[in-house]
């Protein structure tokens, strides 16, 4: 059996907002293996964090972040419970990191995977399906094929599935759960928005060489 350090109890605890015992039992089951202490925690209905999605969260903070000189800007809404734990030092860092994980993800455009509309979805397959190296293959590899492609394209697009850019060892999801450890409460990020300076804007060509030029007189 693998010797289980209270330093790896407090982080496994930390991840899943678990009670000490649990903890370690969980990591003497799993000889260690933190991945599998977790995935035992959670079969045995015991991760706090899981338990307390089902609660309402209407607090919460708005928080804003500029970055790159003003040219991304980031709103985001995260909830939970209380304004007791809106005020708290720890949550109000943990909605200013997920701002700025926002702003570093040029590609993700919702909050979770779930969120994602059905015809999103179904245009996605589509262009997988039509891509030219699955021409001639079986239908039955072609499936697992795009449903693999499918489901990394889906997260790629996804917040909560990100590598928390700070720590990439875990996901913003897992992130958020060591929050709700932490602090006690539902947290939930609700909806952000993400904006690039003159992104939309259709800007004329113009060749500077050829208007210095005109300026000076010198052709």
């Amino acid at each position: 059996m693998a010797n289980i350090s209270a330093k790896l109890v407090k982080e496994l605890r930390e991840k899943t907002g678990a009670g000490m015992m649990d903890c370690k039992k969980a990591l003497a089951e799993s000889d260690g293996d933190m991945t599998k202490a977790t995935e035992w925690l959670r079969q045995k209905g015991i991760t706090s964090a899981d338990k307390k999605q089902g609660r309402v969260a209407a607090e919460g903070l708005v928080e804003s972040y500029i970055h790159t000189g003003g040219r991304i800007g980031v709103l985001v809404e995260v909830n939970c419970e209380t304004d007791f734990v809106a005020r708290r030092q720890e949550f109000q860092e943990l909605v200013k990191n997920i701002a700025m994980q926002i702003a570093a993800c040029p590609n993700v455009e919702y909050v979770r995977v779930d969120d994602i509309p059905e015809d999103v979805v179904t245009k996605e397959k589509e262009i997988e399906k039509g891509r030219e190296d699955l021409a001639g293959k079986p239908d039955n590899i072609k499936e697992k094929i795009v449903s693999g492609r499918i489901g990394k394209r889906l997260n790629e697009i996804s917040l909560l599935p990100q590598p928390y850019i700070r720590d990439q060892s875990i996901t913003v999801e897992e992130l958020v759960k060591q929050s709700v450890a932490q602090l006690g409460e539902n947290i939930q990020i609700r909806r952000f928005a993400r904006f690039v300076l003159g992104e939309g804007i259709e800007k004329e060509e113009t060749n500077f060489a050829e208007e210095v030029a005109a300026q000076t007189g010198k052709k």
